[in-house]
């Protein structure tokens, strides 16, 4: 066990609380081993009816999974310890998705990226004013991940490839509207929650959460809606560049430049991800695809890049490699999503 994940039990409640607050409880190997470790022996409780996750000190739900730690693996030993991160974190959203006790997640601050592979398997997912979850990774050179393809695709109309091409945040009006957060708080009403749900009966944890919700503010994003849907309408890359080139507006030009700004072979994995994501009716077979992405992604020269760019160099000036997007060709897009040797191919636990 690591002292990043604090467990405890009170009443009838598993609590897992993310405990790196300087890192704003971004997930180590070690955090999600000590997680899955956890869950694996309260799913066999008697003691243990429903389970919380939240974080402990500190902002921040979490920011992502230990970014540096990956572009190392991709730099230092050819990916191996950077697929073991993927291959474990993964059983670990899948362990999530699949248990047999209510989860109750309190993204309560940023949750970006590996937050929110942690927190929407969540059966209740609680936003407050303090929320704001993005999956950012078309920055960075990765692609969204820990179940992007699963939840992304499956929000209003084109808001899922908008999100994952732009890395738009959202803030907890924002995901309740959408259907990312299942109920909104205020963040001076979680302890009292908590409490409840850790002492009242399990069937009453969605009439808890219902009764000390509150309305939210007004969710800005649904005045974008019929933009998104008319500029994102397309899975070509392309054609959404174009689209936005075609209208000179401060919306378009402002999402245009920040498309611009990221990594085409991301943008394109990220379509044809969200768009095969669709189409699977098993989360598992979703994870066993993002594997096989993550698996090449790791080694193409955009990661590493975007990673030295964003966090090491904090230039903010990736060269991206491809540098267009019609330089991203079907056949490198074909090799990324090709499936991998049969004993290399990701399973649940």
């Amino acid at each position: 066990m690591t002292e990043n994940i604090l467990t405890r039990i009170e009443g009838h409640a598993g609590i897992i609380s993310l405990n790196r607050p300087g890192a704003l409880h971004a997930l180590t190997l070690d955090m999600v081993h000590a997680m899955t470790e956890i869950l694996l022996k309260w799913r066999k409780s008697r003691k243990v009816k429903c389970v919380i996750i939240d974080h402990a000190e500190g902002r921040g739900f979490c920011a992502g999974g230990d970014i540096n730690f990956l572009r190392d693996s991709a730099l230092t030993d050819n990916g191996k310890s950077g697929r073991q991160f993927f291959h474990d974190e993964y059983q670990l959203n899948h362990l999530l998705f699949a248990y047999p006790k209510p989860i109750i997640a309190f993204i309560d601050g940023i949750t970006m990226g590996g937050g929110v592979g942690i927190s929407q398997p969540a059966k209740f997912r609680v936003a407050t004013e303090n929320t704001r979850l993005a999956m950012p990774e078309t920055g960075i050179g990765l692609f969204p991940d820990v179940g992007g393809g699963w939840y992304l695709s499956r929000l209003e109309g084109r808001v899922g490839p908008f999100l994952a091409l732009t890395g738009a945040r959202l803030d907890g009006a924002e995901c309740t509207e959408l259907g990312l957060a299942t109920h909104y708080l205020p963040s001076e009403a979680l302890t009292e929650a908590k409490m409840r749900i850790s002492s009242e009966d399990v069937d009453r944890i969605d009439g808890i959460l219902g009764t000390l919700a509150v309305t939210p503010p007004e969710a800005r994003i649904v005045g974008h809606i019929p933009l998104i849907n008319r500029h994102f309408a397309s899975d070509h890359y392309e054609d959404i560049l174009a689209s936005l080139d075609a209208e000179e507006s401060d919306w378009t030009m402002k999402e245009l430049a920040t498309l611009r700004s990221k990594s085409p072979q991301t943008c394109k994995v990220a379509l044809r991800q969200l768009a095969e994501g669709a189409k699977l009716d098993d989360f598992a077979d979703n994870m066993a695809m993002e594997y096989r992405i993550g698996s090449r992604v790791l080694l193409r020269p955009d990661f590493a890049e975007g990673v030295r760019a964003v966090i090491v160099d904090k230039d903010h000036a990736p060269k991206w490699n491809p540098a267009q997007a019609e330089d991203v060709t079907d056949g490198l897009l074909d090799a990324i999503f090709a499936p991998l040797p049969k004993k290399e191919e990701w399973k649940p636990l």
